[in-house]
């Protein structure tokens, strides 16, 4: 895929994150229940870790600059970078053929259990605890619930949505451009 290509795919998933995360979700001072993983996710499949890292990280910045639902605080930003590089590393397809159905559903379960587990509830909850002075064991076990429900939601959903671009994908966007010289 060209560099040009790629600019362009990264800001329509920049935006589209940035509507999700600000106007499609549920806020609360501990909750937030949103759609934003659907353009990191794509992104880490399509565009690779160092794209994810970066439209995740200006997804947040972004948003909270512009569509501020509380005060801005970094750690959320670095979570939400660390969240697309380990998207990126699991997912990524490197510009390769697409693999095997069972083996793009355990690394989008496995990289989404690390996600999930290990920046949503431990990281996040530190956040949480730093930011709001809340215990950071009650913020914890109150996060856990909403993980354990995410993860499935996460894996049907980007599933779905993978299967359903992929001939586009490859149609439009895996080809490289001839141009009159070739």
């Amino acid at each position: 895929m060209s560099k040009l290509k790629k600019v362009i795919l990264s800001a329509l998933l920049l935006a589209i994150l940035i509507i999700f995360s600000r106007f499609v979700s549920i806020k609360t001072e501990v909750l937030v229940i949103s759609l934003s993983f659907i353009p990191v996710m794509i992104s880490s499949i399509w565009l690779g870790p160092k794209y994810s890292t970066v439209i995740a990280a200006l997804g947040d910045l972004i948003g909270a600059i512009l569509f501020p639902f509380g005060p801005y605080f970094p750690g959320f930003t670095v979570s939400s970078a660390i969240s697309g590089f380990i998207y990126g590393i699991f997912l990524y397809n490197k510009g390769q053929k697409f693999e095997s159905n069972r083996k793009f559903i355990l690394r989008l379960i496995f990289s989404s259990l690390i996600v999930l587990c290990v920046v949503n509830i431990f990281i996040t909850s530190l956040w949480i605890h730093i930011l709001y002075g809340k215990a950071y064991l009650a913020v914890l076990a109150s996060r856990v619930v909403t993980q354990i429900v995410m993860l499935p939601i996460h894996v049907i959903v980007i599933y779905a949505i993978e299967k359903f671009t992929r001939p586009f994908f490859e149609k439009y966007m895996s080809t490289e451009e001839v141009t009159e010289n070739d």
